[in-house]
């Protein structure tokens, strides 16, 4: 049986979902992709190969077992990209929710009935069909809940857009005690360095009290100013819109004090561990062409 509970997206780490490269299948045709950033390097020749991204996972799956969590793989699905395990489920306190992603993605919550099905039924959520929410816009800070959104009327013609304002209504009234806060945040679907796919795009919280932020990630700046003055603008590291590009809000902690970012990210590595963090790097660059990285490719089930 597994017990999930997490408070928020530092503490420390128990047992964890990390997606699997294998058999991702051949590089799609550009209509068939998903975010403008994959789009941009079909378009070059230079969409990631499986083998590279395979090795990529693995490194991670090494620092996992160093800081001794329990890792769950999906079962792997011939020729089917099951990378980004943040998508499609995602917990808060001590309840699992399955994400309503998009429709071609569905057979990737099944490879992970064995990981959901051991959780108490009494623990587990679908919300309703009109509620369009993935993982990666979804983050539990303590007593609050951030989620990032979309509200415009032509929502539905960004293929970018993954959590509406239904989902944000749901969340709240599964968690009343808890502040749930929504961030608009800026779509295109032809243009990834003007484009948030998802909130952990430009914003995640490290440490205790301190955030990775970048401000044109969010359309209204008044919500923007919301988080700079929520953790202090001395603790904000202010990414820029190439470093958003390259997704270098997109780390994650092992613990407090332990943070998995990509080893290029030179910048707000050298930052991190002038904060007192240990930062253990690994190559991901690859995988990040797919417009996601460390956190998109994790969903924590337990964390201490």
């Amino acid at each position: 049986m597994i017990k999930p509970n997490v408070q928020n997206e530092t503490a420390r780490l128990r047992a964890v979902v990390l997606g699997t490269a294998e058999s991702v299948g051949p590089t799609p045709s550009l209509e068939d992709t998903y975010d403008p950033k994959s789009a941009e390097h079909i378009k070059a020749g230079t969409y990631p190969v499986e083998a590279d991204m395979i090795k990529e996972m693995e490194a991670v799956a090494e620092v996992f077992k160093k800081y001794d969590v329990t890792v769950y793989r999906p079962q792997v699905i011939n020729d089917y990209n099951q990378i980004f395990s943040r998508d499609i489920g995602f917990v808060i306190d001590n309840t699992f929710i399955f994400a309503n992603i998009l429709p071609d993605r569905d057979r990737e919550i099944e490879a992970i009935e064995h990981v959901w099905s051991q959780i108490p039924e009494e623990n587990r959520v679908r919300l309703p069909e009109e509620c369009h929410v993935e993982g990666g816009d979804v983050m539990p800070w303590n007593d609050y809940i951030f989620i990032g959104t979309y509200s415009g009327h032509d929502y539905p013609d960004f293929i970018t857009a993954r959590t509406n304002m239904d989902a944000v209504i749901a969340i709240q009234e599964l968690f009343p005690e808890k502040t749930v806060k929504a961030f608009e945040l800026r779509k295109s679907n032809t243009e990834p360095k003007e484009n948030a796919l998802h909130l952990d795009c430009c914003f995640q919280p490290v440490g205790k009290d301190k955030a990775i932020l970048h401000k044109n990630g969010f359309l209204l700046e008044s919500e923007y100013e919301w988080l700079v003055d929520f953790f202090g603008k001395e603790n904000i590291f202010e990414i820029t819109k190439d470093e958003m590009y390259n997704m270098n809000s997109n780390v994650f902690s092992i613990s407090e004090d332990v943070i998995i970012s990509e080893r290029n990210f030179t910048r707000l590595n050298t930052w991190l561990r002038e904060q007192g963090f240990t930062v253990e790097e690994v190559p991901y660059a690859e995988i990040a062409k797919q417009e996601g990285l460390l956190r998109c490719s994790t969903m924590p089930l337990i964390r201490e």
